[in-house]
């Protein structure tokens, strides 16, 4: 939903700037409101005390997920991602994260051949 509104940084990303406390007040600084990616409800609290407005967890489990909304408490907005699929979804939204991100939706699209005549 937000990738393409500017800079998502990653795990990756913010590991690279020092850890995600560092990566998360460079990036509001630059870009406020862009989402920050944790990987551990340890990483959330250090987005959540930078002051991320969005946080995208990625592939917690459900436990951590539920978890994650209740150590945010509303001040910033969840997005669950990662490994998620028609048969997660429900279970998943029930947690009460904000968003859920389906790779699947772009990832595992079959292509279709259409074609289009017109007799005019």
């Amino acid at each position: 939903m937000y990738r393409n509104h500017g800079a998502l940084h990653q795990t990756l990303q913010a590991h690279a700037c020092g850890g995600i406390a560092q990566a998360t007040s460079a990036a509001q600084q630059i870009a406020p409101g862009k989402p920050v990616e944790v990987e551990s409800l340890e990483e959330l609290r250090q987005a959540l005390e930078a002051g991320a407005d969005i946080v995208m967890l990625d592939e917690l489990s459900l436990e951590d997920m539920r978890e994650a909304v209740r150590l945010t408490a509303g001040r910033a907005k969840l997005e669950a991602s990662g490994g998620i699929n028609d048969s997660t979804l429900r279970v998943i939204a029930e947690t009460g994260v904000d968003y859920i991100s389906l790779g699947t939706l772009t990832k595992d699209v079959k292509a279709v051949d259409l074609s289009m005549r017109l007799s005019l």
